[in-house]
């Protein structure tokens, strides 16, 4: 698109700068489309655009033209639509100023519109209708509505077409205003009769490029004059009616067509016959429709031929005839007469055992009086003539109750008449039942679950068997076969009902003895012979919580307290011990978890929740207790749980005299108080006695060394055996008790003797008797405690199990 630019700049004697520009654009640019290089134009730099803050002011053009400083051009704001600005004044202008400060200046300047066609011819109304006679002169004028564009110039209207020109012609005036007068001029005369109404679409076209139009529609629609006289459709009428056909039946219906329209086209239709023909038949004069108004009967009369008339209220009229054969008819129904027949037929029945006899007779004569006569297809059952209407109704395939137990079967007997007359009757045969068919079980292996510590005679499950038979034959009964689980009678666990098939308990069953076992139960008819199937039943016990968890270690036997010993360098994580523990019950009723109920010492141990095995959670220091007594309580995961209590006694100490004072205490504490004054009492106690322990402890080491060839020939003297703790860990130590084999080898000299014992890969653990007087024996691995090989031994065996 072009632009047109005008400069005009000027100086005023009083400083301040006046300058005028003009753009030319053309209408419906494109918002941020540039007007114009301002700064080039005028001749001013950007930066001073920037620094003046130069702005555009206008009431009413700032809308649309906006200043970019920073490239000192105009751009369009806004779409500006030409025809909304200015409609259709011309030229068309948008006037606002460039207003600049310090120093204060501005410039006028002036953008002018150009138009586009964007607009199309438009007529005020889409339709116009005209109603014209068909007897309207040559040469009449009609004036039509002038298009509107809302373009101006050449993009204005530039032209009319009308089309199509058979009757009319388009005509222009133009008027002194430069404003355009249509008009349409009949060229050739109207025929109603051949078109009633016509349809012109007047267009109206622009000068613009491209070229656009715009559409209104004419319809004339041509009024009617009376020169058609009206016309039957057919010069002979022929119709046909039956006998005995009732009153009011309409017979034909004829019709005549006027080309005229209005009252010129209303036809009235009426009988001219003065016969027979005038009482039997009534013209509807609106219609034309022929009524029956009598009764008609084939053997008097066979045909009638009515003179009809068709007349306009004009007067003109036409003629017509109307034939009407009277038609015979099957007017007698085929009657069905039944003989004999049987309500009921056993299932096993032999084929061609008959049914029902029948008979037929039919009034009509000639075909009409022909009979045939059929059954439902898909029935075991057929239908056979033995002779002239005479019908037998016979089994020719084999019955089943079950599948079918009553037939409704529907005997239909039709003549040849045309149309045909039918007859028919329904006959309702009952299927008796015979016993072939056994009980079936809904299942062809049932499994029930029971809890075991169940209640005696209570209900565990239902078998269900049914038989296809009726009545006695399918009454089922339920028995319990004989067979044996682990050698005892199954009715020692089990039971059936013998009418309703439910299993009951005989017994409390526990699934610590038995998990499952299984029986046959027999299904039996009623029938005779009776006909029986048999099915096979798993009962599962399911188990119960009904067993607490069982401690196989540690274990207190003969009286013995068992410690473990920890030494007070052990760090954090050091393996003191482990519980082990059993349930019997199984599935989650036997998952143990161990907890750490009570302790000595809370902050120094814990136990691990699945595998009970017992561990320094610090480091071990000289202020630990060298008692320390542990409860661990094991529960399984049942519901509601069980559980079981042990208590591990552990001494803390890096030698056995440390010790020793605190064994006699643990075969006599049971457990713990909390009470803070026994505590305190305790320490006083136990303190006071380490001290005499003690002095004791450095006594009998002095008395030890010179008798050590006594000690294990006093056999009353307790003995505390040296051995690995009872539990598994990744060392690979076991679970369950070792027995352990000691050799004793003693001279005929008492006081020497050799000890052999198997060597311990774990921790010590301590044995304390409660008859001995508190004197401990620790058993060293080494070859022998005393070594004299010249001495003749004798050797002896012991065991000592754990």
């Amino acid at each position: 698109m072009g632009r047109q630019v005008t400069l005009f700049v000027s100086l005023l004697s009083l400083g301040s700068v006046l300058g005028q520009v003009s753009y030319t654009i053309p209408e419906e640019m494109v918002k941020g489309s540039l007007v114009g290089n301002l700064a080039h134009d005028l001749g001013i730099q950007t930066k001073r655009l920037i620094s003046g803050k130069a702005r555009v002011y206008s009431r009413d053009s700032g809308e649309y033209i906006e200043l970019n400083r920073e490239r000192g051009v105009l751009l369009v704001k806004e779409r500006i639509d030409r025809e909304t600005l200015c409609r259709q004044t011309t030229p068309c202008a948008l006037h606002f100023q460039i207003v600049l400060d310090n120093p204060m200046e501005f410039y006028t300047v002036t953008v002018q519109i150009t138009d586009t066609n964007d607009d199309a011819p438009t007529f005020k109304k889409s339709q116009i209708v005209f109603k014209i006679s068909e007897s309207t002169a040559i040469g009449t004028t009609f004036v039509l509505e002038s298009a509107v564009d809302m373009d101006v110039g050449i993009n204005g209207v530039h032209g009319y077409q009308l089309k199509p020109t058979d009757n009319f012609a388009l005509k222009l005036q133009n008027n002194v205003d430069g404003n355009t007068n249509v008009e349409m001029v009949l060229q050739k005369p109207l025929d109603r009769e051949r078109q009633g109404q016509i349809s012109l679409v007047l267009t109206a076209v622009d000068g613009g490029e491209p070229q656009m139009s715009g559409t209104m529609m004419i319809v004339i629609t041509v009024l009617d004059a009376n020169d058609n006289a009206p016309v039957f459709t057919q010069r002979i009428y022929k119709t046909t009616v039956t006998e005995n056909s009732p009153k009011g039946t309409v017979v034909a219906t004829v019709t005549a067509s006027d080309a005229d329209e209005g009252l010129n086209s209303k036809i009235t239709y009426s009988i001219t016959n003065a016969e027979d023909e005038g009482k039997l038949f009534e013209m509807n004069k609106e219609n034309g429709e022929l009524t029956l108004i009598g009764d008609i009967d084939f053997e008097k009369v066979q045909n009638y031929q009515i003179n009809l008339r068709a007349s306009d209220e004009g007067g003109l009229s036409d003629s017509s005839k109307l034939v009407v054969d009277v038609q015979d008819i099957n007017d007698n129904r085929p009657e069905i007469n039944i003989m004999s027949k049987s309500n009921v037929i056993s299932e096993d029945a032999k084929e061609n055992t008959v049914v029902t006899m029948i008979n037929i007779e039919d009034n009509d004569s000639g075909d009409n009086g022909k009979v045939n006569c059929y059954i439902s297809e898909n029935m075991p059952f057929i239908l056979k003539s033995s002779t002239n209407n005479f019908y037998s109704l016979i089994n020719d395939n084999k019955l089943d109750r079950e599948k079918d137990s009553e037939y409704n079967i529907t005997v239909t007997c039709s003549d040849e008449g045309v149309p045909s007359l039918s007859s028919s009757v329904t006959l309702t045969l009952q299927i008796s039942d015979v016993n072939d068919n056994a009980p079936v079980f809904e299942r062809s292996l049932y499994e029930a679950y029971i809890v075991e510590n169940n209640r005696p005679g209570v209900s565990i499950f239902t078998v269900k068997a049914t038989d296809a038979d009726w009545n006695q034959n399918a009454r089922v009964s339920y028995i319990l076969e004989d067979s044996s689980v682990n050698g005892v009678p199954v009715s020692s666990f089990v039971s059936v009902s013998a009418d309703s098939g439910v299993i009951h308990a005989v017994r409390s069953f526990d699934y610590e003895q038995i998990k499952d076992f299984h029986f046959c139960v027999k299904a039996q008819d009623g029938g005779s012979p009776p006909l029986s199937s048999n099915v096979t039943v798993k009962i599962l016990i399911q188990d119960q919580n009904d067993n607490p968890p069982q401690v196989l270690y540690p274990v207190l036997t003969g009286g013995s307290v068992v410690a473990e010993m920890v030494p007070r360098s052990a760090d954090v994580g050091y393996l003191v011990t482990k519980v082990v523990a059993v349930d019997v019950d199984s599935g989650q009723n036997a998952w143990l978890s161990y907890k750490l109920q009570k302790t000595t010492d809370r902050a120094l141990f814990e136990v691990g929740l699945q595998n009970g095995e017992i561990r320094t959670i610090r480091q071990v220091t000289d202020k630990d207790a060298v008692k320390q007594r542990l409860t661990v309580i094991v529960e399984d995961n049942g519901h509601p749980s069980r559980s079981a209590t042990v208590i591990v006694n552990v001494a803390v100490a890096d030698s056995f005299p440390e010790v020793l004072s605190e064994f006699t205490d643990f075969t006599h504490d049971k457990e713990y108080n909390d009470n803070l004054t026994f505590y305190l009492v305790l320490a006083l106690a136990v303190v006071s006695f380490l001290f005499i322990t003690c002095l004791v402890v450095i006594i009998s080491v002095k008395i030890y060394r010179w008798r050590q060839s006594r000690i294990l020939y006093h056999s009353s003297l307790p003995v505390i055996p040296y051995y690995p703790p009872r539990y598994s860990d990744t060392l690979g130590t076991g679970t369950l008790p070792h027995v352990y084999n000691y050799e004793v080898c003693r001279t005929t000299d008492s006081r020497k003797s050799d000890c052999k014992f198997g060597t311990a890969r774990s921790q010590n653990v301590l044995i304390m008797d409660p008859s001995s007087t508190g004197t401990m024996h620790k058993f060293q691995n080494e070859k022998s405690i005393l070594d004299e090989p010249d001495s003749p031994v004798e050797v002896s065996e012991f065991l000592i199990e754990i």
